[in-house]
């Protein structure tokens, strides 16, 4: 905060305040700028091995309205890292707490994010539409493309066990017990 050409932190506005007996309150409000939505799908089609529950993606695509691309590269890009970002949480990245309450996967050695051999190639196909909002006529993509991949994982893996899935990751064991219980064995995996 400045006052009379010299900045002042709020900490000594607050003391002064006090020292003279008076009480500062404020109250405020922002009702936001207008923006736009962003619309996008996924789809995959993947393949499950029922002996081990391992789980391989043969296709993904995915469709975005980014409004008026002015940069398709660029925006390829941030579509495919949203992709890869959304896949990390759908299939690898698992937080487990204790009973104290600690997270015990604080270690990488025990978080599992995706590598590069992870991720497929994302097929990545844009609806141009125009934004009277954005500049030039363009949408934000910069979370929007990690929306719709963990619903749209589920289905397929819903379309490929018979069995839905609700809570993500769907780490292999976790598919292997289901397919084994759905056959009418008790899953025994370690």
């Amino acid at each position: 905060m400045e006052c009379d050409g010299r900045t002042v932190a709020l900490k000594e506005v607050f003391e002064a305040a006090r020292g003279r007996g008076v009480e500062l309150s404020a109250d405020g409000h922002f009702g936001g700028s207008p923006r736009s939505v962003a619309f996008n799908s996924q789809w995959f089609r993947i393949a499950v091995d029922p002996d081990t529950g391992e789980i391989r993606i043969l296709r993904s695509v995915h469709g975005a309205d980014a409004g008026k691309v002015m940069n398709p590269l660029q925006c390829r890009g941030q579509v495919e890292g949203g992709v890869a970002q959304a896949l990390g949480a759908t299939l690898f990245e698992q937080v487990l707490v204790d009973d104290r309450g600690e997270v015990t996967t604080a270690a990488f050695r025990r978080y599992r994010l995706p590598a590069f051999a992870d991720v497929p190639r994302t097929e990545v196909h844009f609806s141009e539409t125009s934004d009277a909002i954005g500049p030039l006529g363009a949408k934000s993509m910069s979370e929007s493309p990690f929306n719709p991949v963990p619903p749209a994982f589920a289905n397929a893996l819903r379309d490929a066990t018979g069995i839905r899935f609700t809570e993500a990751p769907f780490l292999r064991d976790k598919v292997w017990r289901a397919l084994d219980e759905h056959r009418g064995r008790p899953g025994t995996a370690h």
